[in-house]
């Protein structure tokens, strides 16, 4: 069955979606040791996706660096709280490798980010906003783009939650899993419609920008 996709996802449209919810297993990591092992079980997977959250900074000249970092496979998210643990050494073997793809949205800031942490040398990063124009789709966000292939909704709200918080709420945990674990569905179903076809694209006007008012010097007067 054909699926039906947009150039651009109209915003509005997605208040009235269902809410996505991760479905699997949840683990925070909070000591080098257990990163070491969540690391050696991301490994094993044939793909993973990547995300960062930073507490927000509500004053000027304050910015803070980044607390979290969420990796997940198909059934299981890690969430590496950097705030407490820093880049351990399987932290950075896990950045750094070449052998499992790794897939995010905008990832390139989120590297800078975590590079204010600890310098590495960046291994096999895919960024969705590279791909997703391959099957027409123009917006650059992780909610417009999950919402316009699955019709469902990726909730904003935790966002800009205290992310240094001592304990994460479930809601926080929820919040951080989707965003990764989201950005393998996203990424297996533009390979899926690039290599069958089976989607029908429609394109949506690019958004009027207001005109210019040239007013002569003379009519001004």
């Amino acid at each position: 069955m054909s699926k039906t996709i947009y150039s651009r996802f109209d915003k509005k449209a997605i208040t009235d979606l269902p809410v996505v919810t991760f479905p699997g297993k949840i683990i925070t990591i909070i000591t080098a040791g257990e990163a070491e092992k969540a690391v050696d079980c991301l490994l094993n997977s044939d793909i993973i996706g990547v995300d960062t959250e930073t507490k927000p900074s509500f004053h000027k000249g304050e910015q803070n660096k980044v607390a979290l970092l969420q990796v997940s496979n198909r059934d299981m998210c890690f969430l590496f709280r950097l705030n407490l643990t820093g880049i351990t050494p399987a932290i950075k073997r896990l950045l750094e490798d070449r052998s499992v793809k790794k897939i995010g949205l905008s990832w390139h800031d989120d590297i800078r980010g975590l590079e204010a942490r600890s310098k590495f040398k960046p291994g096999l990063f895919i960024d969705l906003q590279d791909i997703v124009g391959e099957i027409g789709i123009k917006d650059l966000s992780l909610q417009k783009i999950f919402a316009n292939i699955f019709h469902q909704k990726i909730s904003k709200r935790q966002r800009l939650t205290n992310w240094e918080t001592p304990v994460l709420t479930d809601k926080q945990k929820m919040y951080a899993a989707i965003d990764a674990w989201s950005c393998i569905q996203i990424y297996e179903e533009i390979l899926r419609l690039k290599k069958t076809g089976e989607y029908d694209l429609v394109v949506v006007p690019e958004p009027e920008q207001p005109r210019a008012i040239n007013v002569d010097k003379k009519e001004k007067q």
